[in-house]
């Protein structure tokens, strides 16, 4: 009889305690936050790859620059990159620098992943950002996928793949996947087909197509300090 009403209990204490240390969207956002805020700079070494079908571009080794609270500078070492216009979100920081605030969504939890889903919508009905969709680990406080809309610079996505530096919330691969229709090809860049032929008069090909950029990066000097003049 003990024994019966022992295994009563147990469920309702279960739930109990899931409800106590269940969190909030907000306290994982802050945990996130937080984690992202010890970050001051970082210059990083790694390889860029950039898959856009109307050009042709050689995998790079690359130079990152971050510093806070949105200055970000890729160097490319072998010449010429393609790098949209909106690569400064290639920085998790920027998905959180609004002065108005958000509005926090929890989403509830991916299929198939049990990723946590929050969205994020700026209060500022002027802010570049319009709504950030987060899927989030919560048991490490790390976004491993963002799909975000803005104003000025399209529809983008990002995913990241965590190894040595899960800690400081950086990732070790980055793939920021963008709308061509999008993006304004960098000055003086011509189109270059796989049959070896220039057409810019196809240019309307790039309406609706999917690029993607890239970066595996081989090491961070993390807090070391980075000057203003690298992003001048």
């Amino acid at each position: 009889m003990k024994l019966l009403k022992y295994l009563l209990v147990l469920p309702a204490a279960l739930l109990f305690f899931i409800s106590v240390n269940a969190q909030t969207a907000e306290e994982i956002i802050q945990k996130i936050k937080t984690k992202l805020d010890n970050v001051n700079d970082y210059e990083a070494k790694g390889k860029m790859k950039t898959n856009v079908f109307f050009i042709k571009v050689p995998v790079a080794n690359v130079k990152v620059f971050y510093k806070k609270p949105n200055k970000l500078r890729i160097n490319n070492e072998s010449g010429i990159s393609f790098v949209p216009k909106g690569s400064v979100n290639i920085t998790l920081n920027n998905i959180f620098i609004n002065t108005g605030g958000f509005d926090i969504v929890d989403a509830g939890n991916e299929s198939g992943t049990n990723l946590r889903i929050i969205k994020l919508l700026p209060r500022d009905e002027s802010s570049e950002l319009v709504l950030s969709t987060l899927f989030i680990d919560e048991t490490q406080f790390l976004i491993k996928k963002a799909k975000t809309t803005t104003r000025e610079n399209g529809s983008y996505e990002l995913e990241m793949i965590y190894g040595k530096y899960a800690e400081f919330g950086l990732a070790d691969k980055l793939i920021f996947s963008f709308n061509t229709k999008d993006y304004k090809l960098p000055k003086g860049l011509t189109f270059d087909y796989d049959d070896g032929t220039k057409k810019e008069q196809e240019a309307d090909k790039i309406k609706n197509k999917k690029g993607k950029v890239e970066i595996t990066y081989t090491g961070y000097i993390i807090n070391k300090g980075v000057p203003d003049s690298v992003f001048q």
